[in-house]
This record gives structure tokens, sequence and C-alpha cells, in this order.
């Protein structure tokens, strides 16, 4: 059963009572990422989520984590593009507690000067440890190259400079510009008292209060036509294609999942069975939506010894024109649906995966998206709508990429991708 509701300050808050289970997870929801910050103070929304946890009026540090721990729940917090969340995920009985902990970091917690200064030592880590990832070194520099002129763009973890920035006066006047119930979602999904859900909430956040009102409008950002290349000591190369997508809240995002599934999705799909599985060429290949207000891409991703690259870009550019060319049958189509449903029903089997279906549904859309609500939209689609919104997206090709990795000829992986030049194939690409 689920239930959305709206306290008197403007919070949002969505409930789904699940009674089999003997769990409950709580998330706070706040609709501000890396995408609302600039140049100046990139990194800020992770850096707070890290002070968050670092000691309130009644809790330090270890207690925050303790007496969570301590009842055998979990706790934790990530930022992302255009949102910040703080969940918790406990036995049913600790429901109040989860509240009242996530309460007391939001409203009681110290940001004092010492924290700030040994956090950013913590954080700096992490982007140091972000550097030695080539994923995430690669994810970073495809969002500079798909969205360079606007702040989606930005790195969710700042730059060391921007992080050694940071002073205890800017953090609190970001989070009373940032942190408002209006841009805010409470979502509790699992075991719980149905009569007395709402008055916990109120108890515990009925009392947020901001003198600022909803902010978050976004720009409409282009989509670049940027190859770039990030020089990396590794053995493979990374590299990540971008096709032009849809933005979140759009009606057709679902037959953009479906399309996705069928060419990169799992083992069975085209680029998988064609570059793994029949040329050897690499280990792991896929492609996956990301889709944000009002903008989206398509990412193909795979790592590869680097003298296959060409080889590799030239199959997947001929992979992705023989989709356009030949669409998706009937056959072929039922199939995808049924994977498409499955993969998503399988995904919220825990309490906490339903929260955070329900959190972002509100937060971004205002709106529950039922798990029957998604398979209803997805057994609606048809070839019809495959074909309508292949022209939208994929007959637009690869628009832009990213290399990572010891060396690359990005002007000739550049001419496949933009001029249709296909290179005189290596006889060593052939192996299995």
């Amino acid at each position: 059963m689920y239930n959305l509701f709206k306290l008197g300050n403007g919070l949002r808050v969505v409930v789904e009572n699940i009674d089999y289970v003997n769990s409950v997870s709580v998330g706070l929801w706040v609709e501000n990422g890396s995408r609302n910050e600039d140049k100046t103070n990139n990194g800020i929304s992770h850096f707070i989520e890290h002070m968050f946890f670092k000691g309130t009026q009644k809790r330090t540090a270890l207690q925050i984590a303790e007496c969570i721990e301590d009842v055998g729940g979990q706790i934790n917090a990530f930022t992302g593009k255009e949102a910040t969340c703080f969940y918790i995920k406990v036995l049913d009985s600790h429901l109040e507690l989860s509240l009242d902990v996530i309460s007391d970091m939001l409203f009681n917690s110290k940001f004092s000067p010492e924290d700030i200064e040994k956090e950013k030592g913590v954080v700096i880590e992490e982007i140091n440890m972000n550097e030695d990832s080539p994923e995430d070194v690669l994810s970073d520099l495809h969002s500079e190259a798909i969205w360079e002129k606007d702040s989606i763009s930005l790195p969710i973890l700042g730059s060391i400079d921007t992080v050694k920035s940071f002073t205890k006066d800017q953090i609190e006047k970001y989070i009373s510009s940032h942190y408002i119930p209006e841009n805010s979602v409470i979502s509790i999904s699992g075991k719980f008292d149905k009569g007395n859900i709402e008055k916990l909430v109120e108890r515990y956040f009925g009392h947020w209060n901001s003198d600022n009102k909803k902010i978050t409008v976004y720009s409409k950002p282009e989509l670049q036509r940027n190859h770039l290349f990030k020089k990396k000591s590794i053995e493979q190369l990374h590299l990540s294609l971008g096709i032009p997508g849809i933005e979140t809240g759009n009606k057709d995002i679902y037959t953009l999942l479906l399309l996705s599934n069928i060419l990169g999705g799992g083992a069975s799909s085209i680029l998988f069975q064609k570059i793994r599985e029949e040329k050897g060429f690499c280990y792991s290949i896929y492609s996956y939506v990301s889709a944000f207000n009002n903008t989206g891409v398509v990412n193909i991703y795979t790592s590869l010894n680097p003298k296959y690259a060409a080889d590799v870009v030239c199959t997947i550019k001929e992979e992705v024109e023989k989709f356009i060319k030949f669409g998706v049958n009937e056959g072929k189509l039922v199939k995808a649906k049924e994977q498409l449903k499955g993969s998503y029903i399988l995904g919220l089997e825990s309490t906490s995966s339903r929260m955070f279906n329900n959190g972002k549904s509100v937060l971004f859309l205002n709106r529950i998206n039922t798990p029957q609500d998604i398979i209803q939209k997805i057994d609606r689609i048809d070839k019809e709508n495959l074909d309508c919104i292949m022209k939208k997206t994929f007959e637009k090709g690869i628009i832009n990429s990213a290399f990572v990795g010891e060396k690359v000829n990005l002007s000739l992986l550049t001419d496949i991708m933009e001029k249709d030049i296909i290179p005189f194939r290596n006889e060593e690409s052939k192996h299995v």
C-alpha cells in the first residue's frame, strides 16, 4: 500500500507499507547535487553529505554509527548530480530511531572547523582513489565531453582545490539555501504502523522551516560533439561512447531503456554477442541510459587492448547502424519486454530498493511510479514506439566519446565516429 502526503512545511512524504517483511528503510532525499554548483564551489554538495555524519549536538560521529549498527541496521548516504540521499535500514521495531537519527543529523550537526579540516583530508583521498579508477575517471571525462558548458558536467567530488577552500560559513549558507523542505522528500518502505506513520514523520520533520523557496531550475544543456582522451598508465583502454537520449520523466523513457537493453543490456545483447562472443575483443561491454532533468544520453562502455580500439569503435558503429536499419522484430520485442520487466521487478525485492525507487520518483516527478505502473508502460511499447524513439536518439549517431588509457589515436577514432571512415582491419583482431 502506498501513500503520498505533504506536511505543512511543504515536505513531501511517500510511504509504502510491506507487512510481510521485518525491516523498514528510511531515506531523506534532497534535490541538490553537483549540478547545483559552479566551478568555484564544485564538490560542496558531496562534502556536506560527509559532514552530516561528523557529529551533532547530542551524538558524536561514533554514536551516529553505533546507534544504528548496534541494532543490526545500516546507515549511509550518497550524492549524485541532481540529488543527495541519506538512508537507514533497520528492523521495523527501530523505525523511530531511524527518523530520530536522520533528523538529528539534518537539524543539529555541528560542522566544527576542526572536523571540516579533517574531512577535507578524507575527501581528498576519495578524489585520489577516484583517480586510480579508470572507470571513475572515464565517467567524469565523458560528462565533460557531453555537457562541457553546463554545470551537469561538473564532477560530483569536486577538485582538490575546491575542497580545500570550503569554510564553515560557506557550508552553512549552502545548506540554508539548498536544504529546504519544499526541495526534499522522506521515503519510507517496509513494515510499520500505518495508523502512526504520519504522526511520527510530523514529530521529527514538521518543524523544518526555511525562508527560502524551491530553487531547483535547470537550464537545458546542449549535447556537445566532443571526443576527449586522458592519459593513464594502465594496461587497457577504457572508452565510453555517447548517443543522444531523453530526459527523466519523458513518457518514452521505458522505450529507450528497452532499446538500450537490446543493444547492450546483457550477455544476449547485440554488442556483447558481437564484440565479446564473436570477435573476442573485450571482457565486458554494455550500454545504459543516463537520464536527468531536461537532458539524457545513452552510454556504451567497454575496456580492451588499445590496439583493437579502431576495430571496436568501428564494430560498435556498424552494429548501431544495423540496429537502426533493421530495427527489432516482434519476437525480439516480446523477449526484450520480458527481460526489462524481470530485471526491474527483481531489483525491487528489498525494502531499501523500494525506498530508493519511491523517493526518486516523488523527488523528480512528484508522483509514485508503482511496479504495476511500470509494467503497464513496458507492456504498451510497440514497434511504432521503438521506431519513433530510434529516430530521436540512435539515428543521430555517436556524437561524443571519452577514452582513458596509455595512448590512443583520437583523430582516427573521431573520424570513424563522425565521418563514416572504416579503417583497414587489423588482422590480429580476428582472434577469438
